[in-house]
């Protein structure tokens, strides 16, 4: 699949956002854990809120008319598409209570229902935007509940290492060995659940030539493929080509920027060290992300390339 810039931004950037209110909601209600003032929420909060909010605005430039946006709230009942629009829209208002009643110290109740429900359209909307792809059998290497928990959990560790970043300022690095171990964790999950998913990756998944042509013996080879000299859309969305040695070297891309270097500034920051480093890993770490959903886009094959000349998607 062709990789737009557009999607990568809007799922790197809303993934971020939406982690750190997951975050930072869940965090609420578990005060014995980690305990944020009021200041730490409203500034964790309104950042969450303008990272998903640019991710969403940046999802919005892959649209061919995109007058037409409204459409995708018309089908929630069988598009993963239209509920990710949907739970987007009604995270604003939840997020909106929880933040005005933690800003104006309302009464607790409406600070837990608005943390509640912030929480849960967070991640219903992060789970929505993997399902969007994973929902697709014509690309099989999208059709896996990897994909989702993938988008959960690089979310979840981009907003943890989002979260220590604030409390790094606001507590002049002293914010206590528990926030250091949740990011950590998440960070190695995200690492480990993405090893996963390329190791599941390796192995055929889909069909072959040989599979569409019914054919049980010999191999098959297209030998026309009835193509005009002159691209079309299938040639720039779902024919994007590029050698396996590149993408092998990204993958160890994002496995240094993404999984190994906040890795190891959050064990730094643990052992006292590394309070600057912390600032300089975070848009390294996006990077990598970034990175991971370039891949997850450039790998991917649609099955109409088994009638332009691939062996196997």
């Amino acid at each position: 699949m062709h990789p737009a810039i557009s999607v990568i931004c809007f799922t790197v950037l809303s993934g971020a956002g939406f982690g750190l209110i997951a975050l930072t909601t869940a965090l609420a209600f578990m005060p014995g854990l980690i305990a944020l003032s009021n200041g730490e929420i409203l500034f964790a909060g309104v950042l969450g809120t303008v990272l998903a909010t640019l991710g969403l605005l940046a999802s919005t430039l892959h649209l061919a008319n995109p007058r037409n946006a409204w459409r995708a709230f018309s089908r929630f009942r069988t598009s993963w598409l239209s509920r990710e629009a949907v739970f987007a829209v009604l995270f604003y208002p939840c997020a909106g209570l929880w933040l005005g009643a933690v800003a104006f110290g309302l009464s607790a109740v409406l600070i837990d229902l608005g943390a509640a429900l912030s929480l849960v359209l967070s991640l219903l909307t992060v789970f929505s935007t993997g399902m969007i792809y994973a929902s697709l059998r014509a690309i099989p290497r999208w059709n896996s509940p990897l994909v989702p928990l993938n988008y959960l959990l690089l979310g979840l560790a981009s907003g943890a290492l989002l979260l220590t970043t604030i409390l790094t300022v606001t507590r002049a690095g002293a914010m206590g060995s528990d926030v250091l171990m949740l990011t950590l964790v998440l960070l190695v999950l995200a690492g480990l659940g993405k090893a996963l998913y390329f190791l599941w990756m390796g192995t055929p998944q889909g069909p072959s030539i040989n599979t569409a042509l019914g054919m049980t013996r010999g191999q098959a080879r297209l030998l026309e493929s009835g193509q005009g000299g002159r691209s079309n859309f299938l040639d720039t969305e779902f024919r994007f080509q590029i050698d396996g040695k590149t993408l092998r070297r990204l993958r160890w891309l994002f496995g240094l920027l993404g999984v190994a270097l906040p890795v190891v500034a959050v064990a730094l920051l643990s052992a006292g060290d590394g309070f600057f480093l912390i600032f300089l890993i975070l848009p390294v770490t996006l990077f990598g992300y970034g990175v991971e959903r370039w891949l997850f886009f450039a790998e991917a094959q649609h099955v109409v390339n088994l009638f332009y000349g691939a062996q196997r998607v």
